[in-house]
């Protein structure tokens, strides 16, 4: 049993007293171990599940190192960029970035985010004011590096968030050429869910002697989710669907979509059937994502349609339920979507809606987990079923012979045309043609012969 308490970890009195506000009693084990080997200056692999106290493992140490640095001025040159947190999604960072600045509100340490998506002559007055703490995405801060509107140079501590995440989506370029402009003399920290052996290659380009902390089975679904699979028809997904959101424990639900498309469609589909949805992907401009994410943290909207862009990063506290509406093809983007319930030691519910289409990639996450998923054969009507209704009688109507079908030949229009002449409508006869004088037609349209 976990006794140790955020006191014993010798936080300092300012940070001490952040945590008290924001309800921290007891830190979680990936915050236990994680505090006092980043305190003490060590280079750390930490691997746990999603929703486990991630952020705060990484962000109470930073701030208590960089406590010495804060300052009142006004000055830019009195907050350069001193930590530096990398994260792979626009709403990650915009988490991230909040914590960091609920955890620092009793100290001088400034904190910013920067992320794509948004105009970038935004973000530029606040880095030219100072900032200690950087979140960022990679794109939007190699955009900030090429037009000079941040500094490097003097970042003591860097930490890559959801790493594996970012290199799923391809930022493995990006985060080289940022590496290669910090200092050589820093702390690194990384987070993951998984440990992937490109996570680990990456690792020993940049971090020195890393420790590694796990504190849960890699790859393992949360033991607090109670998983739940129903086997029905695609052509019933939507009505099942419903069916499951008019119960009791649907007040707060993610529904996950493996396209733009579908989440889109269904998200309307719901709204047309009176159930408070809205939709986050892709297509989506950042504003319309952060909307729709606060009305469904403050409960104005009741169903989150989302794609495995929302699938990491978003921290909604006391989440209860989370849908799969179609399982995802790669088995560990499972384990991060149902991660968004069962956080801090809550209870949740996953229940993922699987056709027969859809059994092998069920075998898959099974695999992966480690655990067979209780299921459930659900037979829903067809959309298109309607109650049978007696025909209508007949009413009395007059009988009318149908007319004779027309011949295929009609003689008339092989007998030869013969004009009209009778006394009643003369012939009219055409007038000659009178050839007009040279010197009427325009001299434009008169040909030159000389």
């Amino acid at each position: 049993m976990n006794t140790v308490s955020f006191v014993d970890l010798k936080l300092a009195p300012p940070i001490l007293k952040a945590l008290t506000e924001a309800g921290y009693v007891t830190p979680t084990p990936i915050q236990a171990q994680a505090i006092p080997l980043a305190l003490e200056g060590h280079d750390l692999m930490a691997g746990a599940q999603t929703g486990t106290g991630k952020t705060a493992a990484f962000a109470l140490p930073m701030l208590q190192k960089l406590l010495p640095h804060a300052s009142a001025s006004t000055s830019p040159a009195k907050h350069p960029v001193r930590a530096l947190i990398l994260v792979p999604t626009r709403e990650l960072a915009v988490q991230v970035e909040e914590s960091v600045k609920a955890y620092a509100k009793h100290t001088n340490l400034r904190s910013l985010v920067v992320y794509g998506g948004v105009d970038i002559k935004t973000q530029t007055p606040h880095l030219k004011t100072g900032v200690e703490i950087l979140v960022a995405t990679p794109g939007r801060l190699l955009d900030h590096i090429e037009q000079k509107t941040v500094l490097l140079n003097q970042v003591q501590m860097l930490v890559l968030d959801e790493a594996d995440r970012m290199l799923d989506m391809g930022f493995m370029p990006a985060l080289k050429r940022i590496l290669a402009l910090l200092p050589r003399q820093r702390q690194s920290l990384m987070f993951s869910a998984t440990f992937s052996n490109e996570i680990k290659k990456l690792s020993e380009d940049f971090m020195n002697y890393p420790t590694l902390i796990e504190v849960a089975r890699s790859n393992a679904s949360a033991e607090n989710i109670t998983q739940k699979v129903y086997l029905v028809e695609q052509s019933g997904k939507h009505q099942l669907l419903a069916q499951l959101l008019r119960g009791d424990d649907a007040k707060q639900v993610i529904v996950f979509t493996k396209t733009k498309l579908t989440a889109s469609r269904l998200a309307k589909q719901l709204q047309r059937e009176g159930v408070s949805a809205d939709a986050i992907h892709g297509d989506k401009s950042q504003l319309e994502r952060m909307q729709a994410l606060d009305a469904f943290k403050q409960g104005r909207v009741a169903v989150l349609i989302a794609t495995d862009v929302a699938a990491r990063g978003l921290d909604i506290d006391s989440l209860p339920m989370v849908i799969n509406y179609e399982i995802p093809h790669a088995a560990e983007d499972y384990v991060h979507r149902i991660g968004r319930t069962g956080r801090a030691g809550a209870s949740g519910t996953a229940i993922s809606l699987v056709s027969p289409e859809e059994e092998k990639y069920l075998l898959e996450i099974e695999k992966l987990i480690k655990k067979e998923i209780q299921k459930e054969r659900v037979d829903m009507p067809a959309p298109d079923a309607r109650p049978h209704r007696a025909e209508p009688r007949e009413r009395n109507r007059e009988y009318h012979a149908p007319a004779p079908k027309k011949p295929s030949h009609d003689p008339w229009f092989d007998k030869p045309y013969v004009p009209n002449i009778s006394a009643e409508a003369p012939v009219k006869k055409p007038e000659p043609v009178v050839n007009k004088p040279k010197a009427q037609i325009p001299a434009l349209f008169v040909r030159r012969t000389n």
